[in-house]
């Protein structure tokens, strides 16, 4: 008889790891809704089923705690329950043995105590108060809240045109976002039930790409109010464009010489060509608000004489003031921040960095698109310091990826300590102090400095790209109030203590999407409206087609490509390919159309107002 033996999966053991990918595509497409005294039911059954029996707290206490939960659920618990809950899984937590039952106790505390007024809810009025308030998921999880099965639907039809005026309702930035967004919308997707999310935003590019003539929906009559918006990106031109539609004279005021923000000066070209963006805002313009650039509040006209001039005012400056590493050296000449660099190009007067040796700092989106334009603007080498793991960047898979095709290393665990200069002030070095992996805080493990000697790397110029503040002298000199750095606003747009003012994007949340700005905008304009006095809506009169049930045979999604890196590193032309009509229909039709069916169905289906 041999002495060993090579070991192999057997029909049992390759369905139990089937089962457990099924169990995890079930997990990430669980709805933002779903019940939070369910989903801790679910786990501690999991879990239950985990246990090796060993330990009294994890095979006694795990069961007990299973019933006390299934008590909440069956309309049987009182508040008494909910202590009993809370104390057992203490109990738990501090004496099982191993991971399964301690890691199950802090589980349920998690939950109990950020869902209390959950589980109350369920004991004193037998409901949930999640599954009464959200919409299907990707719809819920859009900050704007755009249909997007809607538009899905009618993209399959070949109605290009509907499906991005269904998408102006709530989006009236489609092409940008169609190339930009982060589609969280995707996150959710139940399509990841069977196979891979819908590939939403290609959808909606393709779409728009199709749409042909540009239609805006008919204004309200003129109200006679003036509202001004200060500033000119996605979340003043969102305001801007639906308030004009609601009827009111508006006028936007830009400090820099065109609109856009961040989407012209802190995106480049390669992501979101310029000549999009000019037709996306001229098709924002003909609802009928006006524009004045180069203005400059608190020097070319101050924030009390506006407030004179206009029955209201938003405040939707963004964030575009750049941030300093804190370093020794960070002086000198060729330290260069993400904002000056990408400002530089949105203004059509891009660096040179020919031959040039480049170190960006940071670890996302901006530091991407940081790096990937100093390969394109000539550098010889381009390396990223982050000081955490490549895994723990904020920046999108795609774009770290994207990032290391195009030539750029991404040096994990490496944080920058000082910049060396030359005999003139200039930038000789970054020296840099290798990292360890440390304790997890808030979700990712700290970095903490290694047993190692610092690193001396050479370069021309260091680029740094940590985030970015807030230009508020005006606005506090004027007594808007500001918080941590951003203005002091409520979740309805108003600014606190400061009648018929309202503030949102990048200067209400700090720098986030740009879906998230369109959502401020959007969210401000009907509380103007609703502050001066009205109770306009917005609505669109498009048939959406008949409801039928997709194909749910697991089927490939698919996917953009981008042009070789090669071709696309040599110039700021688009680089991401659209989808063919053949793919487009295809993805489209992978739709299982969940606002109508299962769970759409006790929403009532379709909105067409807000």
């Amino acid at each position: 008889m041999s002495r060993l033996t090579i070991v192999t999966k057997n029909k049992a053991q390759e369905t139990v790891e089937e089962l457990y990918k099924d169990l995890e595509r079930r997990i990430v497409a669980s709805q933002p809704g779903l019940c939070p005294v369910e989903l801790t039911s679910a786990f501690l059954h999991m879990s239950h089923a985990q246990s090796c029996g060993k330990c009294v707290p994890c095979r006694v206490g795990l069961e007990r705690l299973e019933e006390l939960v299934n008590q909440v659920l069956d309309h049987k618990a009182d508040m008494g329950t909910l202590k009993q809950i809370e104390k057992t899984a203490e109990v738990i937590f501090t004496t099982s043995d191993c991971a399964i039952g301690y890691e199950a106790a802090r589980m349920v505390l998690k939950g109990i105590r950020g869902f209390r007024e959950d589980f109350e809810e369920h004991v004193q009025k037998g409901r949930c108060r999640m599954m009464t308030r959200e919409p299907v998921p990707c719809q819920s999880l859009c900050p704007a809240h755009v249909n997007v099965p809607g538009y899905i639907a009618l993209i399959h039809e070949g109605r290009y045109s509907d499906a991005v005026n269904l998408i102006r309702q709530d989006n009236p930035l489609p092409a940008v976002c169609g190339l930009i967004c982060e589609h969280p919308c995707e996150a959710r997707c139940r399509r990841s039930l069977v196979d891979d999310a819908i590939n939403i935003r290609g959808l909606k590019r393709y779409a728009v790409e199709h749409e042909g003539e540009i239609r805006i929906p008919d204004k309200a009559e003129q109200t006679g109010k003036k509202i001004a918006v200060i500033g000119g990106g996605p979340a003043g031109l969102s305001a801007a464009y639906y308030l004009s539609l609601m009827g009111h004279e508006v006028m936007v005021y830009e400090q820099r010489k065109q609109l856009g923000g961040m989407l012209r000066y802190g995106i480049p070209a390669y992501r979101l060509p310029r000549e999009i963006l000019d037709k996306e805002i001229d098709a924002l313009q003909l609802s009928g608000f006006q524009t004045k650039t180069n203005v400059s509040i608190g020097k070319d006209i101050s924030l009390s004489r506006l407030k004179e001039q206009y029955d209201a005012l938003y405040i939707a400056i963004g964030a575009h003031q750049d941030r300093k590493i804190g370093i020794e050296g960070e002086d000198a000449e060729g330290v260069i921040s993400a904002v000056e660099m990408l400002r530089s190009i949105g203004d059509s007067f891009p660096m040179d960095f020919t031959g040039m040796d480049i170190v960006v700092v940071g670890g996302g989106n901006v530091a991407m698109d940081v790096a990937r334009s100093a390969v394109r603007l000539g550098a010889k080498s381009v390396r990223v310091a982050y000081r955490r793991r490549k895994n723990d960047m904020t920046a999108l898979e795609e774009e770290i990826e994207g990032a290391i095709a195009d030539g750029v290393e991404i040096r994990g665990m490496n944080a920058p300590i000082r910049i060396e200069k030359d005999a003139d002030g200039r930038v000789a070095a970054l020296w840099v102090q290798p990292q360890k992996v440390g304790a997890i805080s808030k979700g990712r493990p700290a970095p903490d400095a290694a047993a190692k000697p610092e690193e001396r790397w050479a370069c021309d110029r260091v680029l740094v790209a940590i985030g970015q503040g807030i230009d508020s002298s005006a606005f506090q000199e004027f007594g808007i109030p500001f918080h941590r750095g951003t203005i002091d606003a409520l979740e309805s747009a108003d600014v606190k203590d400061a009648e018929g003012i309202f503030a949102g994007g990048d200067c209400v949340t700090g720098p986030a999407t740009v879906i998230q700005a369109i959502a401020g905008g959007k969210v401000a304009a009907v509380n103007i409206d609703e502050y001066l006095g009205f109770e306009h809506e917005i609505r669109n009169e498009i048939e959406l087609p008949p409801v039928h049930l997709n194909d749910n045979e697991p089927h490939g999604r698919v996917e953009l490509i981008e042009r070789p890196a090669a071709e696309r590193i040599h110039d700021f032309c688009l680089m991401e390919c659209s989808m063919s009509d053949e793919e487009a229909h295809q993805e489209s039709g992978r739709c299982l159309h969940c606002d109508h069916f299962g769970y759409g169905i006790f929403k009532g289906g379709e909105a067409n107002v807000w």
